[in-house]
C-alpha cells in the first residue's frame, strides 16, 4: 500500500485532487498524511483516518510518496530530505532539476492539474524523470485519472505552457461567460436568469465539444455557413480581433508560468 504525504495538504488544489482519490479507495485514509503551517485542515471529514501534522520532516518519514502542493515562493522555507522518495510536484514553474537540487530526490514527477479536479474534469499533463519506476508510473496514472484526464509529456518545458493553457481551469471561460451575462442584463434580462442561461450554455458547449469528432474550428465554420444570427455574432467578434485578445492573455500567463508560476 502506498503511503502518501502531502505538503500543503490544506490548500484547495490538494483537496481537489485527494478527495476523488480517497473516494475511489486508491489511498486508504490511514496511509495519507497532510501538512499545513497552521495544522488546521478541512474538507476531509468523510475520512476521519487521515493524519494531519505541522511537521514536514515527520510527514516525509511516514511516506514513500511525497506530494509538493505549495506556492513556489514557499520553497525557501522547506527544509526536508526527499532522497529515496517518489516526489510528485504540482507546483508551477519549479523544474525537476531544481527539486532534485534542493531536496536530493531523483524520482520526480511534475504535473499540472487544474481546479476542475474536484469534479473529476481536470486535464492533467505530467512528466517524469527517467528514474521513476514502472509501478510508480501506474500509480501516477491512477492518481490523476481519479480527477480527470491525464496526458504524458515528453518535454518538461511544455508544462509551463499548459500551466497557462489549461492550468487556469474555469477562469478564462468564466471571463467570457461573465461578459455574456453582463450583456444580457444590459438588454433587460434579470441577472439570475442570465446566469442560469449562460452556465447551461457553457455546460452544453463543453460537453458537445468533448464528444464531437469535429474540431472547434469545424464547429465555428459550420455556424458561419448558416449565415444566421450566430454567424453575425462570430463575424463581429472576429472583426474585433477577439483571437488576438485571447493570444495576448495566454502569452501573459505563459510568461508568468515560465518565471515561476503564481
Amino acid at each position: 500500500m502506498t503511503h502518501l504525504g502531502v505538503i500543503g495538504g490544506g490548500g484547495w488544489l490538494a483537496g481537489a485532487l485527494l478527495r476523488p482519490v480517497l473516494a475511489d479507495g486508491l489511498i486508504a485514509p490511514p496511509d495519507l498524511v497532510l501538512s499545513s503551517r497552521s495544522g488546521a485542515i478541512s474538507g476531509f471529514e468523510d475520512w476521519p483516518g487521515v493524519h494531519t501534522t505541522t511537521d514536514n520532516r515527520a510527514l516525509v518519514d511516514a511516506s514513500d510518496v511525497v506530494m509538493l502542493s505549495i506556492r513556489p515562493a514557499d520553497l525557501e522555507d522547506l527544509d526536508i530530505d526527499l532522497r529515496g522518495r517518489l516526489v510528485l510536484s504540482v507546483m508551477a514553474g519549479v523544474s525537476a532539476d531544481e527539486i532534485a537540487h534542493r531536496f536530493g530526490a531523483v524520482r520526480i514527477v511534475r504535473a499540472m492539474p487544474n481546479a476542475c479536479a474536484e469534479q473529476r474534469l481536470s486535464f492533467t499533463p505530467w512528466c517524469a524523470t527517467e528514474d521513476v519506476r514502472d509501478d510508480e508510473v501506474e500509480f501516477i496514472e491512477a492518481f490523476f485519472s481519479a480527477s480527470g484526464r491525464v496526458h504524458y509529456l515528453y518535454d518538461e518545458s511544455h508544462l509551463d505552457y499548459f500551466t497557462a493553457l489549461t492550468g487556469s481551469g474555469a477562469a478564462f471561460p468564466a471571463l467570457f461567460a461573465d461578459t455574456m451575462i453582463h450583456h444580457a442584463v444590459e438588454k433587460g434580462i434579470d441577472p439570475e436568469t442570465a446566469e442560469i442561461a449562460v452556465r447551461q450554455l457553457f455546460l452544453g458547449a463543453a460537453t458537445q465539444m468533448a464528444q464531437l469528432r469535429q474540431t472547434p474550428a469545424d464547429i465555428v465554420d459550420l455556424f458561419m455557413e448558416y449565415r444566421g444570427t450566430t454567424a453575425a455574432g462570430l463575424s463581429a467578434m472576429m472583426e474585433a480581433n477577439i483571437g488576438r485578445a485571447i493570444f495576448h492573455g495566454l502569452e501573459a500567463a505563459y510568461k508568468r508560468a515560465a518565471q515561476g508560476g503564481e
